[in-house]
């Protein structure tokens, strides 16, 4: 298993490398600066102090007096002097001063030169300046030291503030990560007791937005499981009511077969009961397992080109037989030019078949149905309508027609059901063919449910020649 590290130690690392890379790259450039600059206001400031030393020596009457002068002004500035003769000796020399001058920086002065320069002596960084005087020269020295010992000072608080910025930043990082990956910490811990079976579990949202929308999703994931396994397990006990309904008469007429107790010119009305207690069973679950495929999304869906048209005239048939059967008047109402759409034909003739059924068994004798199709090529689509004269649905149960089991408890009882999954069959096959279906109410007094499949361009060239 590869160890990875937290989300908190992620953050502080990177909090971390920027505040120390951010801090390198300021203090380097920093002391560069303060440096170069340093150094050049050193030299600038000796060379000043060079001019106005050789200003004073030339302008007093005993040329050594001034030089003296100039020489105890310049100790109390940190600026070691050396006073070159005529004949080129040095007069005041210190062991730093001897080191410094050369005898080709003598030969320039006494030449009328000026001498400028940066020197290292006895592992120290030496400015020198020189000026030629009326008796000679006289020569300027300060250690780089004590010529920037300010500007070295503030190089040391800027190093100073960009380590303390540095640790803040550190510090603000962690707690940074601390924030974001505490909340984070109990959303997964809250995840996990999903995936265990906990369903009574619930987030505070907090820390930042993001972080608290994942809170607030794994709340409505709780949420959504809890009521699905509710409506699940409302659907297994239905389902199971409705199993053993038929299975307790199948058992009851076979136990009083086997035990002989069924006369014999009753065997034949036994045996029809359990053909249609069979057949109610069989039903039932072919349902459960169109539903099972659907939701597996294991239900094969072959489109080809069909006239929608023909495949309605072709359910009338059927349907007006069954109709006329138990005296329910059926009507189609079908153009008699073709209506082609890019779809399952045997999936669009399934939708039909349970919508028909549906309504077969709420409309009583004497009460239309009706089975309409037409193209709609202003929007690129085929109508089918299946309205019916029966008992109806409320605006309450519109919104909820084609969920399980939902309208199937709440009419069982007053009015005449199926096994409740019907509908829901309907809208999952009309969802899988691309198309849409909505319950509403009929001009005959019932229900109407509508189903809109995609036309193909063929349907909508069609029909725009014969409304032109």
């Amino acid at each position: 298993m590869i160890r990875r590290g937290t989300l908190a130690q992620h953050i502080s690392l990177v909090a971390c490398a920027v505040a120390v890379i951010t801090a390198l790259l300021a203090g380097g450039l920093a002391v560069g600066l303060i440096t170069k600059s340093n150094t050049d206001n050193a030299r600038s400031t000796l060379s000043q102090l060079a001019n106005a030393a050789q200003a004073t020596a030339d302008l007093g009457v005993s040329a050594q007096a001034s030089q003296r002068r100039a020489r105890r002004i310049l100790q109390a500035l940190k600026v070691q002097s050396v006073t070159v003769s005529a004949g080129g000796q040095l007069v005041g020399a210190t062991a730093l001063g001897g080191a410094s001058i050369s005898a080709a920086n003598i030969k320039d002065l006494l030449a009328g030169g000026p001498v400028s320069k940066q020197t290292t002596v006895l592992g120290q960084q030496v400015l020198v300046e020189g000026r030629p005087t009326r008796v000679g020269a006289i020569v300027l020295l300060q250690r780089r030291a004590d010529a920037t010992a300010f500007g070295d000072a503030v190089i040391g608080r800027v190093l100073i503030a960009l380590l303390a910025g540095v640790l803040i930043a550190i510090a603000l990082g962690v707690l940074l990560a601390q924030r974001i990956s505490r909340p984070l910490r109990r959303t997964a811990r809250a995840a996990q007791a999903l995936a265990e079976g906990q369903r009574d579990v619930a987030v505070t949202p907090q820390g930042p937005t993001e972080v608290a929308e994942v809170g607030s999703a794994v709340n409505t994931l709780a949420f959504a499981l809890s009521h699905s396994e509710a409506r699940q397990r409302e659907f297994l006990l239905s389902v199971s009511h409705d199993l053993r309904t038929p299975l307790t008469a199948i058992a009851g007429y076979a136990e009083s077969l086997a035990d002989g107790v069924v006369p014999p010119e009753q065997a034949s009305s036994v045996g029809a009961t359990m053909l249609t207690e069979t057949q109610r069973l069989n039903r039932m679950v072919a349902d459960l397992l169109d539903l099972a495929r659907m939701d597996a999304e294991e239900f094969r869906i072959d489109l080809i080109s069909v006239d929608v048209s023909e495949l309605a005239r072709a359910a009338a048939l059927v349907w007006g037989n069954r109709c006329r059967a138990v005296g329910v008047l059926f009507l189609l109402e079908a153009p008699s030019t073709p209506i082609w759409c890019h779809t399952d034909p045997s999936r669009v003739r399934q939708i039909l078949d349970g919508l028909l059924e549906n309504a077969l068994r709420v409309t009583p004798p004497g009460a239309p149905i009706v089975l309409s199709v037409h193209a709609e090529p202003e929007v690129h689509t085929v109508l089918f309508e299946v309205r019916d004269g029966g008992p109806g649905l409320t605006d309450e149960d519109l919104a909820v027609a084609f969920e399980r089991s939902v309208l199937y408890e709440r009419y069982r009882g007053i009015r005449q059901v199926g096994t409740g999954l019907g509908l829901a069959i309907v809208d999952g096959l009309a969802r899988r063919l691309g198309a849409t279906v909505e319950a509403g109410h009929s001009a005959e007094g019932g229900a109407r449910f509508t189903v809109r499949l995609p036309a193909s361009d063929r349907s909508t060239a069609d029909a725009s020649r014969a409304t032109s």
